[in-house]
């Protein structure tokens, strides 16, 4: 019979998180800084041995910050790829903590696990074509289609879309790799540079916040034209630290689509693109998701 129990890990850039859970029920969490791999990969993995023993979990998920190689065509599997956080580039992600426990193992980004738990338990339940933003540190995007996470030649990097600029926005943008694509434009450091200050006590009406909004409108409406998704999830620590901000990016989508799409108004727009509803929880359950996924699956990866 069935136990039902998952283990979950979520590696973000500051912070990882490893969770006991079953369903959207989370039994167990524990956290630890995200500092080197061998530090960090190495407490995550004694704590999994801990449970392996304790609950016997049928299935771990693994939600990573990025980029990652999600298969052998994408890299070395279940390794980080080239990233700008230091010394993680080449970490074996995969590798340690699948050694950890046992069982069928599903590995994605953080962004595309907290889609997943968004679509199960969150603001686009019963939905099977969704996209999940977050603008935070950076801005990222997960791609759920047909119920299942898009994973191309790798996974969705849509936070990098250089989008079109306000005319007479000289800002050039903070992304290290584009300048002024959207993770350039509308993150967090994007916001603190052009500003002067940073999100959280930037006053609503500063005029910062114009072409913020504006980068996200035109992001989403590309996402729209392309994707025909059902809902857009936003969440992050600006997306969902600064309601306004959200508010002004449905009041630019209109114009952007240009009419081409009239059967969206503004109630169809407002109930389209909406705020995540799990908070900071949407990434561990995500990895409980995934754990779902590998059971089901019998893989390893991709999810």
């Amino acid at each position: 019979m069935s136990s039902g129990l998952r283990a979950g890990v979520e590696l973000g850039g500051t912070k990882t998180i490893a969770v006991i859970g079953r369903g959207q029920d989370i039994l167990e969490r524990v956290a630890v800084p995200t500092t080197t791999p061998d530090e960090t990969l190495g407490a995550v993995a004694d704590q999994l041995r801990i449970w392996q023993r304790q609950y016997q979990p049928e299935a771990l998920g693994i939600a990573s910050f990025g980029p990652i190689a999600l298969g052998a065509r994408h890299g070395v599997r279940g390794h980080m790829l080239p990233t700008p956080k230091a010394g993680w580039s080449g970490a074996d992600i995969l590798g340690v903590l699948s050694g950890a426990m046992p069982g069928p193992v599903a590995l994605h980004t953080d962004v595309t696990a907290a889609a997943l738990a968004e679509q199960r338990w969150g603001a686009a339940r019963g939905l099977e074509d969704l996209v999940y933003i977050t603008v935070g540190t950076g801005v990222g995007m997960g791609i759920i289609a047909g119920g299942r996470p898009v994973t191309g030649r790798m996974h969705p990097e849509a936070g990098h879309l250089r989008v079109p600029r306000l005319p007479g926005d000289s800002f050039a943008g903070v992304c290290l790799f584009h300048g002024d694509c959207l993770e350039g434009l509308a993150s967090g450091p994007a916001i603190a540079a052009r500003a002067g200050m940073t999100a959280d006590v930037l006053p609503q009406d500063h005029p910062a916040w114009l072409p913020v909004a504006d980068a996200l409108a035109e992001g989403i409406t590309s996402l729209m034209l392309t994707l025909a998704c059902e809902r857009i999830v936003v969440g992050g620590g600006v997306g969902l630290g600064r309601p306004h901000l959200l508010s002004m990016v449905r009041a630019r989508i209109a114009g952007k689509l240009g009419g081409y799409l009239p059967s969206l108004g503004d109630a169809e727009i407002g109930a389209m693109i909406v705020p995540a509803a799990l908070g900071n929880d949407a990434g561990p359950l995500g990895a409980l998701a995934l754990a779902d996924i590998a059971l089901a699956d019998g893989v390893v990866v991709p999810a």
